[in-house]
């Protein structure tokens, strides 16, 4: 297997999944957190917001071919992705205990996609390299010429909707019924 393969691979079958896999748990440490009841429907907010971050680069990397623009958007995505989760931490931690296993989940999702960036910059190096005036950058946004196979595809944006978008949809749900609930019920003198 030639070294190009290698790294594709990794990126497909290991860095992506383990990535959902992060998301997931950090759905379910939030769920068992109870925010709710503390940081509320603002924090899913922010997930949400990461998630898009985090969608455009992916959608990217599947359908279009990586050239200097996309891997300048996938650079851009990150550091956004990077900044949102910084606020994020702030916020959660002044409402609510983020406990460690929490927080070493935050660490894999910070870096992971840090990773893939990474496999895609050794994958396509001349492409990145001109964004820095080495080589003739290509800045057009074009599909792959040979498109990944449509199972993986398939099996990959399922398994977003299955273990990233519901989940945190059903999340920011339950911090507004959370919200609606505090907001309508009354007020108890002692």
């Amino acid at each position: 297997m030639r070294t190009d393969e290698i790294l594709q691979t990794m990126l497909m079958y290991l860095i992506l999944p383990l990535w959902l896999a992060a998301g997931f748990s950090d759905y379910l440490c939030h769920r068992a957190a109870h925010i709710e009841r503390t940081s509320g429907w603002p924090e899913s907010v922010l997930h949400l917001l990461e998630m898009a971050e985090m969608a455009i680069p992916v959608m990217a990397a599947l359908f279009l071919e990586i050239n200097a623009a996309v891997i300048l958007l996938m650079i851009v995505c990150f550091l956004l992705h990077q900044a949102t989760a910084l606020w994020d931490l702030y916020y959660a931690a002044a409402t609510r205990e983020v406990g460690p296993i929490e927080q070493h989940v935050h660490s894999f999702l910070e870096m992971i996609p840090l990773m893939g960036l990474l496999l895609v910059v050794a994958l396509h190096w001349d492409q990145f390299i001109s964004l820095f005036g080495f080589a003739s950058p290509r800045f057009d946004f074009v599909l792959k010429p040979r498109p990944l196979p449509w199972i993986y595809v398939a099996t990959v944006l399922g398994a977003a909707v299955i273990f990233e978008i519901l989940p945190y949809l059903e999340e920011l749900w339950r911090g507004w019924r959370a919200r609606r609930a505090t907001r309508q019920s009354p007020i108890r003198l002692q």
